[in-house]
């Protein structure tokens, strides 16, 4: 498919600028440590940010650029794709170097999120925000970024308390990915690699800042219940009474045997939550005619069938939204790996990676993605850093 193409080599020198610094390596080439070091520069950084193809030796990068960095904490996940300086592309490393002297930047390792203290957890963020807003009580913005297992099958219950305890504190983030093996993923901070685990990245920043979220989905008028579903494992068993799998694709007129993940890519569903639709994204089909979902799923919630605007066109105006004031510096972005699908499957993977590199777009591809308190697919999150203002200036 498209979408896996890699695209022509561009020129991989470094790319600066007064917040971040980027830099841009192949997984296989053997000193990928040593070419990321010299292409971020001499910083100094608050934090440094790896995101690593699955094709890479993850263990011996971790090692190798943990003590690189001087006092910056040194993060990476595992991802489904990379975004890089040409858009989508893949059996890359990409790494974003958040500058000291515009950021304060505190991290956290969460570990073993089956069994998670929240209130020890919730008491180390309020404590993390206060700190940083004592270092830099001038500046004015605040995000929170999150890394997670993308196979923990924990990001809801995950977000939800996080969010609850970040406050007012704006929280995206993405789910560690595999490319599409669905295998395993992993997750490091400072030299240890860890499995279902999250680390959570609080940031004050002296430009401003926005966090978004945008999907190109359309709700139609198709509902399904479902009937039997094991939620701990995110897994469908009937829909409207019948087989999961078997009803999924007699409504949409096709044979069971065409599913794939391209049919799930063109074809998700929603769930309605308040106003607002979500992605209840389908990942694969057993051969028991279950479906497994990417994100939290329960017995009795009803799904709607959603079709999509222009993939190419709804992210233009997407991002061209936030650069409707002033044009962001860099936005850090976590995007879906269903995106990444159907831009392959439709042949608009090149035009979709034309419309990340105008807006300055790097980030990974995920396995879902968090906003707020929820824990959602199908969608771009991310946070958008923009020039100083001038006296009187509105982002």
């Amino acid at each position: 498919m498209e979408g896996s193409t890699v695209f022509p080599e561009t020129d991989h020198a470094a790319t600066a600028t007064e917040v971040i610094a980027i830099a841009q390596v192949r997984c296989c080439d053997p000193d990928s440590a040593d070419q990321i070091v010299d292409q971020l520069g001499p910083g100094p950084f608050e934090l440094v940010c790896l995101f690593v193809s699955p094709e890479a030796d993850f263990d011996g990068l971790v090692a190798q650029t943990s003590r690189r960095f001087g006092d910056a904490d040194v993060l990476a996940c595992t991802t489904a794709g990379e975004i890089g300086r040409s858009g989508y592309e893949e059996q890359q490393i990409i790494a974003v170097a958040f500058r000291s002297g515009h950021f304060k930047i505190l991290t956290y390792a969460i570990e073993g999120l089956d069994d998670i203290d929240e209130q020890s957890v919730a008491g180390t963020l309020i404590e993390a925000r206060l700190t940083l807003a004592q270092k830099r009580p001038d500046w004015p913005s605040e995000f929170a970024f999150l890394m997670v297992d993308g196979l923990s099958l924990r990001e809801e219950q995950l977000t939800a308390f996080l969010s609850a305890g970040l406050g007012p504190t704006p929280l995206f983030g993405g789910s560690s990915g595999d490319g599409t093996r669905f295998g395993q993923t992993w997750l490091a901070r400072n030299g240890k690699i860890m499995k279902n685990a999250a680390v959570v990245v609080l940031a004050r920043c002296d430009r401003p800042v926005r966090v978004f979220s945008l999907d190109h989905l359309i709700p139609t008028e198709q509902r399904m219940v479902v009937t039997s579903a094991s939620p701990d494992q995110r897994i469908v068993h009937e829909i409207n009474a019948e087989p999961a799998a078997l009803e999924y694709a007699r409504l949409l007129g096709l044979d069971p045997s065409q599913l794939d993940q391209f049919t799930f890519a063109e074809h998700p569903v929603v769930v309605r939550l308040g106003d607002v639709h979500h992605v209840r994204a389908i990942q694969q089909v057993k051969e028991n005619h279950d479906l497994v979902f990417f994100s939290a799923i329960n017995e009795g919630m009803v799904l709607t069938l959603a079709t999509h605007d222009d993939i190419v066109a709804h992210l233009d105006r997407g991002l061209g939204e936030l650069a409707k004031q002033s044009k962001p510096e860099f936005i850090l972005g976590c995007d879906c790996i269903l995106r990444r699908i159907e831009a392959g499957r439709l042949q608009k993977s090149r035009a979709v990676s034309d419309v990340l590199q105008d807006h300055n777009v790097i980030g990974f591809s995920t396995y879902g993605e968090q906003i707020g308190g929820l824990h959602v697919n199908q969608t771009l999150t991310g946070v958008a850093i923009y020039p100083a203002l001038n006296a009187g200036e509105e982002t």
